[in-house]
């Protein structure tokens, strides 16, 4: 009778209770509403003399799901980003991409700011901000 290798066992044993929490995982959690911000999406900061140019990753966001707005000193962005009716019910073998609501708030430079331009270009939600004051 031959005895197995303690490395092969504890890698067997590491990978079936990986394999274990992933169907967990799949069977109890599924994308749904939220009630709060979900996950914040990656920005650029550009000043420019008395301009100021943000650039906010937001493939697959429509347009009408966004909201901007200057808060005191912040420059807030939030929406949400619906999962595609085509994955609606569907198992989920892998989620790396973040669905739901998102809110990033962005400290601006001193200065007060209104909006110039804001416009989505090759999935990136681009705000232009304008120094109006201190």
């Amino acid at each position: 009778m031959r005895t197995r290798d303690p490395k092969s066992w504890m890698w067997a044993e590491a990978l079936a209770m990986l394999q274990d929490a992933e169907r967990l995982q799949r069977q109890f959690f599924q994308v749904g509403p939220a009630q709060g911000a979900r996950w914040e999406p990656p920005v650029d900061l550009f000043e420019n003399g008395d301009e100021l140019w943000i650039l906010v990753a937001l493939p697959g966001v429509p347009e009408g799901h966004l909201e901007v707005a200057i808060e005191n000193a912040n420059l807030l962005i939030q929406g949400d980003r619906p999962l595609p009716r085509a994955c609606a019910g569907a198992t989920i073998h892998r989620l790396e991409i973040p669905y739901g609501r998102f809110e990033r708030r962005i400290g601006l430079p001193r200065g007060r700011y209104r909006i110039l331009q804001r416009l989505m270009d090759h999935g990136c939600l681009v705000i232009g901000l304008r120094r109006i004051g201190e």
